[in-house]
């Protein structure tokens, strides 16, 4: 199990905002996805009438159509197109996301991407959460290119809310508490790229919510809509993502009205992948960036996605992408803990739909040929099917190499629990790779499990054992620090050396919410002189686990402590 290491939210409505009224604060609640599978998942979904006065709501202008190839704007190079490619718009938003260039991410740790726009500015992968960052980069490739977007979204009296180049609005106009777009912010791209790059005060004070909002990589304590600012000449593209960002999330991105389910074999850049293990609450996306050929009719793929908290698009590639896409949380046989299959989840391999004009109407539908490779969200034998094709599709890489992925894998989700200890993602992602692990090593070298825990497990991996995610409400504790690691870290040393002079073995307590809560570690940070650094319980993603007293710890696969570590001997 994963959860966007540490999870992304379902939706999140900006109701803390501290705005100047024109955030969407006043809308009632939260935007749901559209309901029942399959009643907005045909061929053709229309929308927003193409006739409605949008003037004053516009974000921008509707200038290209996703299928043109051959008008002026279509032939002309791109940022990795060539003049004259043949290519349509959807295929260009492909090229352009597997062109992205990887680079060392701001932490010093994993590696991210550099950002590429017309405008010739290149700029660090903003930090974002994971369907934040899904979002973001198909919003930006439309508005830079004028082409038509349309996402739907439920509010909480049922009524649909469509977010798009036409801005918010429903079907009875503008959406009420939204902006008029195109009369309070400026558009400064109609006459190419200026000397000076034009700047929006307020733009730039903007916070994408639900979390810290810290786009280090340009500047500590810069915002995403510093970053907006300097990525769009159209200042209401970045008003207009920072709502879309607040509002829409994995859920609004598992709807087949605004994603359709797709062919294994039609995997391409650009494409998302969705983790969903429960009808309502937290998912995992990420981003399909590299489609490599193998030999054979097999290919490898690298993946990048956001986390909660917010991250640089952080890289995933190897056998640790292939564990995505072959895992029952992608749609794949079997049924979650509430008896629901995850083929109806709305988990797997998703392509956006593009908005069509059709009889009147903005039609959120998919490109010509592509009906061949579009499985109907009822369709559950062929959903629950797609892992195990991924299995058979994604290369197999020699085992010392898997070996190494994998070994580099649990550093990763150590690493992360070192910043982020209440992390119930990274204790997962570790643990799934020491699985994965124990058979690599089978087969290399004939070692069995408690071989391998011999040599490569660590007291952290005990005192950050892995947690029931829905029985747990440490999993909801985003905002956990570094410095809390370093005294769980200690109190679990003080605790061992204790036992090993009164030459016992005692298993080290895993950090989770107990009986008292969290004050074995909140009284020793305080007999330490460390109280300053130890943050009280806060439920940051609203999970249903927060009633929860004592946390659920997961039955543990790795050779129990004492068996590895027997106590000193007189």
């Amino acid at each position: 199990m994963r959860h966007c290491l540490l999870a992304c939210l379902l939706l999140f409505a900006c109701t803390d905002s501290a705005d100047d009224g024109d955030n969407g604060a006043t809308a009632d609640g939260e935007l749901a996805p559209l309901p029942a599978p399959g009643k907005s998942d045909g061929q053709f979904h229309a929308g927003l009438p193409t006739n409605m006065s949008s003037s004053r709501t516009d974000v921008w202008k509707v200038t290209a159509q996703w299928e043109d190839t051959n008008t002026t704007a279509a032939k002309a190079a791109g940022m990795a197109w060539p003049a004259n490619s043949g290519l349509n718009w959807d295929q260009k938003f492909s090229k352009w996301v597997a062109s992205l260039e990887w680079t060392p991410g701001v932490d010093g740790y994993s590696t991210t991407v550099k950002i590429t726009t017309p405008f010739g500015k290149t700029l660090p992968s903003p930090e974002l959460e994971c369907a934040e960052t899904a979002l973001w980069l198909r919003i930006s490739f439309a508005a830079w290119y004028g082409l038509p977007l349309q996402f739907e979204a439920l509010d909480d009296h049922g009524k649909t809310v469509y977010f798009g180049h036409f801005g918010v609005r429903s079907q009875q106009g503008a959406a009420v508490g939204f902006p008029e777009f195109a009369m309070k912010y400026k558009d400064y791209s109609g006459n190419g790229v200026p000397a000076v790059w034009p700047h929006d005060a307020t733009l730039r004070t903007r916070i994408v919510h639900g979390g810290d909002d810290n786009q280090q990589e340009l500047a500590e304590g810069a915002t995403f809509g510093q970053y907006m600012d300097e990525l769009h000449l159209n200042k209401r593209v970045g008003y207009f993502t920072l709502l879309a960002l607040d509002y829409l999330g994995s859920a609004n991105l598992a709807d087949s009205a605004n994603t359709y389910n797709l062919n294994p074999e039609a995997l391409r850049s650009g494409d998302i992948l969705l983790e969903r293990w429960q009808k309502n609450g937290i998912g995992h996306t990420l981003v399909v960036k590299d489609v490599t050929p193998l030999d054979g009719a097999t290919f490898d793929v690298a993946l990048i996605s956001g986390s909660m908290p917010r991250r640089q698009g952080q890289k995933a590639s190897g056998s640790s992408a292939k564990s995505y896409f072959t895992g029952e949380y992608t749609g794949g046989p079997g049924t979650n803990d509430e008896g629901d299959a995850y083929a109806k989840l709305g988990g797997g391999l998703k392509r956006f739909r593009v908005a069509k004009v059709r009889n009147g109407f903005w039609t959120n539908t998919w490109m010509t040929g592509d009906e061949a490779n579009w499985i109907n969200s009822t369709d559950y034998t062929a959903i629950a099917a797609r892992p195990a094709r991924f299995e058979t599709l994604l290369g197999e890489v020699p085992p010392a190499q898997k070996k190494t992925e994998l070994l580099a894998q649990i550093a990763d989700a150590r690493h992360h629990l070192s910043q982020y200890p209440a992390s119930c993602a990274a204790r997962e992602q570790r643990e799934q790779a020491f699985r994965d692990l124990y058979d690599v090593e089978s087969t290399l070298s004939g070692k069995s499990a408690s071989q391998v825990d011999a040599e490569q497990r660590t007291l952290e991996d005990y005192v950050f054992g892995q947690l029931d995610y829905d029985k747990s409400k440490t999993c909801c504790w985003d905002s956990s620090t570094a410095a809390m690691h370093d005294i769980i870290m200690a109190a679990a040393e003080a605790d061992k050396a204790a036992a090993d002079a009164a030459m016992v073995c005692t298993a080290p307590i895993v950090f989770s919410a107990q009986s008292d809560g969290y004050a074995k570690w909140s009284n020793y940070a305080a007999a330490h002189g460390m109280a300053g650094a130890w943050k009280s319980y806060t439920d940051d993603e609203g999970c249903g686990a927060k009633g929860i007293t004592t946390d659920s710890v997961a039955s543990a696969q790795a050779t129990p402590f004492c068996e590895l570590t027997p106590p000193p001997q007189n």
